[in-house]
């Protein structure tokens, strides 16, 4: 039984392993999302989500801790700047994994982990059904009486210039071109 050896061993040494897990942390952090194998990246989770609360935190203690698990100094900077910002309200959690299939290789199962909230993503809408069905009526645009005949008005001035221009260029053309004559 493996009572209290928590952690996947990977294959690999002790510092084979903790130099692997400081190189994914410090690309996480600045990619904001990579794509790794299922095991590494659950493995990975809990690493990076320990390193964002230490950047929450701001001591000068919690930096240099930080500094053990990312080998990089912007994104340790990343992380005590921009991102203890973002994630200061949120008590956890702050990465996802997606499962993303198997690799061709050797069918590994594969998986993005990335950063909720991250800068490229779009923000969910927290809206009620009300207020969401509210919104699309009154998102439609209303047309009164006085704005129609000001758009026919326009209209058939739009599409009279476009015309005119058309039968002054034929007539520059055909001054050109002699008309029994043509390049083959």
């Amino acid at each position: 039984m493996r009572h209290l050896k928590a952690g996947r061993k990977f294959g690999r040494t002790s510092a084979h392993r903790k130099a692997l897990f400081r190189n994914l942390v410090g690309a996480l952090i600045q990619r904001e999302r990579i794509s790794t194998t299922l095991a590494k990246a659950k493995e990975l989770r809990g690493k990076v989500e320990k390193t964002i609360t230490l950047g929450k935190r701001g001591t000068l203690h919690a930096r240099r801790q930080a500094f053990k698990l990312v080998p990089a100094k912007d994104a340790v900077q990343k992380v005590f700047g921009a991102l203890a910002e973002r994630y200061a309200s949120r008590p956890g959690g702050y990465t996802r994994i997606i499962r993303i299939g198997h690799r061709k290789g050797d069918d590994a199962p594969m998986a993005f982990i990335e950063l909720v909230d991250r800068e490229g993503e779009a923000k969910p809408a927290s809206k009620g059904k009300t207020e969401a069905k509210k919104e699309t009526k009154d998102s439609k645009p209303k047309i009164t009486k006085k704005a129609e005949p000001k758009a026919k008005e326009a209209a058939p001035k739009e599409a009279k210039a476009p015309a005119e221009k058309k039968k002054a260029d034929s007539k520059k053309e055909s001054k050109d071109k002699p008309e029994g004559k043509e390049k083959k």
